[in-house]
């Protein structure tokens, strides 16, 4: 894992060029602290490309390793990747790949030679990487299926093409007319002599590209269970000590389970012969951390139990902000990156987690009311294409922030195709009902049966059949409630009741997203010219206990409230949902509030696909106009950079977008 940034075709003074895009790329040192390298090429009609690599070294540390890369002394084909290919050493193997540099990403280029834009397809991994080819000027990167590694892409006033690992890099240049979301499962190719690249979708599987497919295969226990173990121990390719995240809760369980009991098995790993390391965050007597302290008993991992308070949480926030570059995820975020700091002073650089189930299987508590198997499935391919702008961006982003690679083995491709291929029917929940083992049909009923082996156990019983707790609640109630509590002492009720002039692009429900957005404005939108193209990365929309807008409709009283991503807004559900307070949508609300407010059925979703690419199920374009921010302005500090403090309330988006479903 690593930070990229590629910026080709620049024209301009190449002495201020390479300062100004060495300075861009310090903004994402973090996610590459261990070396930095660019290559610079300037062509005979004076167009450059810069291409800048932020090392954080998992794989063949050292020289043998570095970036960027080329397939031979000619440098003809040069490129820069960020992420891991699990199959790398397949891939050398079936195509004669020889090479003296050992990095897992050197297959790229080489692969790019033999065959062409289409060799994408073979890699199994996560991965963003940008090629150009010096011997046809053709350009093409590419993003892995999930969209697990972050990328972005933007288009320079000069023609020039951008590709960065983080949206911060591009909010303020003067030279970039836009930039949005690179979208996942796609690649991007540019020939010469083309002033506009396209957009090609290589991750194409029905249950991606057709929104009407709902699967009839039966799972086998026995395919899933190896399914899932495969996706483990090919995760733990490594050269530097590595650890586990774990909460206590089904997902992060089955992954230190599978990583303590198959280590030995797997290639290339570190540390074959020593026991697995596992690490739980919380405010102090969570429930998460009771639950991992007994898992980690049980699996005789090496524990470390990492404490945090409320008042820590929100000193963080700022900083959360501006590394998610999103105000979705926060509750959730902050813990993560707390966390990520301690494991970073341990001297591990890679963690395990277990980001993918609850999408896959319909794991969230709200998912005891889909109203049927066809819907259940529809949701769950909703939330799984969604999840590039929510859980896999949190996971890699609060990590990243110190500079933690993290792997989520259950979004691997194989793992994703055979969980959105099961008919929908084996992951219905009804708890009324039992299985011969005496086991309720409840939320990832597949998954746990597919573990639940008496024999040689994967986990105990309790562990294996434990509820569904959301990591944000499961780190302690007093956070949620806290970030809550503030959040009503920081935004004043006559505030609140202009919201809808504050934010005229969907206005926050509730003060914590008023504060949230708040902070991202400061940071990516405020004094911004393409102000308008941090908001269109962000996904809008009502949400129950982490549903998608669209599942809001399944219950009255969700569509009559503001929403709230906690479990416990699922009443009769969590054992905590009976106290739960989930408010009324309206309450406070001003009468004369923006008409651009949409109801949960109508909005289903301001979700970014950006340039018009339908990389996101059942989503909505916000496509932004131009032009100039205009209002009286102060000096504002900024992370390196000098930002203008101007209101931006989303009006050009507003004008431009007539929020088309794609």
């Amino acid at each position: 894992m690593c930070g990229i940034f590629a910026v080709l075709g620049l024209t301009g003074d190449p002495l201020h060029n390479r300062k100004r895009v060495y300075g861009l790329s310090k903004r994402i040192r973090h996610r590459g602290p261990d070396s930095y390298k660019m290559d610079v090429s300037i062509k005979e009609d004076g167009k450059q490309t810069y291409m800048v690599h932020k090392r954080l070294s998992i794989v063949a540390p050292g020289p043998s390793g570095e970036q960027p890369l080329y397939t031979d002394a000619s440098h003809d084909t040069t490129f820069i990747a960020n992420g891991e290919i699990y199959n790398h050493e397949h891939l050398r193997e079936k195509y004669n790949i020889v090479s003296e540099n050992k990095s897992d990403c050197q297959v790229i280029g080489h692969l790019y030679e033999q065959n062409g834009p289409e060799f994408i397809r073979e890699l199994d991994g996560m991965f963003a990487f940008v090629i150009e080819d010096r011997k046809t000027g053709t350009i093409m990167a590419g993003r892995d299926h999930m969209g697990k590694i972050p990328c972005y892409i933007a288009y320079g006033k000069d023609g020039s093409v951008w590709f960065s690992s983080e949206m911060k890099t591009l909010i303020d240049d003067p030279g970039i007319a836009k930039y949005e979301i690179f979208p996942p499962g796609h690649y991007y190719l540019r020939e010469k002599g083309e002033t506009e690249g396209k957009m090609v979708r290589w991750y194409d599987p029905k249950w991606v590209t057709d929104v009407e497919y709902i699967p009839d295969r039966k799972a086998d226990y026995t395919e899933l269970r190896e399914t899932v173990v495969d996706a483990v121990k090919n995760r733990l390719m490594a050269d530097v000590p590595y650890a586990v995240l774990l909460s206590g809760g089904l997902d992060s369980s089955l992954i230190t389970s599978i990583a303590v009991r198959h280590k030995k098995e797997s290639k290339n790993t570190f540390g074959a012969d020593e026991p697995v390391h596992s690490f739980s965050i919380g405010i102090k007597g969570a429930p998460d951390l009771v639950a991992a302290r007994k898992v980690a008993d049980a699996l005789g991992t090496v524990h470390h139990e990492i404490h945090f308070t409320p008042e820590e949480a929100l000193d963080a926030l700022p900083d959360i902000v501006w590394h998610l570059e999103t105000f979705e995820q926060v509750r959730a975020s902050v813990p993560m990156y707390l966390l990520s700091r301690a494991i970073k002073s341990y001297g591990f650089k890679m963690v395990l987690s277990g980001e993918g189930a609850d999408e896959l299987f319909g794991g969230y508590l709200y998912f005891h009311k889909a109203p049927s198997a066809e819907e259940f499935h529809k949701e769950c391919a909703r939330k799984t294409t969604r999840l590039h702008q929510w859980d896999v961006l949190r996971a890699n982003k609060s990590t990243m922030a110190w500079g933690i690679e993290v792997r989520t083995p259950l979004l691997s491709q194989q793992v994703c195709d055979y969980a959105m291929n099961t008919d929908p029917e084996q992951k219905m929940i009804r708890m009324n009902e039992t299985d011969e083992d005496g086991h309720p049909f409840l939320e990832k009923y597949l998954l746990r049966k597919a573990f639940d082996t008496p024999d040689q156990p994967y986990l105990p019983d309790e562990v294996l059949w434990r509820q569904k707790e959301q990591f944000s609640d499961g780190v302690g109630y007093d956070w949620v409630d806290g970030l809550q509590d503030y959040a009503d002492k920081m935004v004043s009720d006559e505030q609140f009741a202009n919201r809808a002039q504050r934010f005229p692009l969907n206005p926050p429900t509730t003060k914590e997203y008023y504060l949230l957005r708040e902070i991202f404005e400061e940071h990516f939108v405020t004094g911004m010219e393409n102000g308008d193209c941090a908001y269109a990365t962000c996904p809008f929309g009502k949400s129950i206990a982490c549903s998608t807008p669209e599942a809001v409709a399944w219950d009255p009283e969700w569509e009559k409230s503001v929403g709230d991503i906690s479990g416990r807004a699922v009443k009769n559900v969590h054992v905590a949902g009976d106290e739960f307070d989930l408010k009324k949508d309206g309450a406070g609300k001003d009468t004369k509030s923006s008409a651009k407010e949409k109801k949960p059925a109508e909005a289903a979703s301001v979700m970014a696909i950006i340039g018009g690419h339908a990389g996101v199920r059942g989503s909505v374009a916000v496509k932004a106009a131009k032009g100039p921010v205009k209002s009286g302005a102060r000096a504002l500090g900024g992370r390196g950079r000098t930002a203008v403090k101007s209101r931006f309330v989303g009006l050009r988006a507003i004008k431009a977008s007539a929020v088309a479903f794609a």
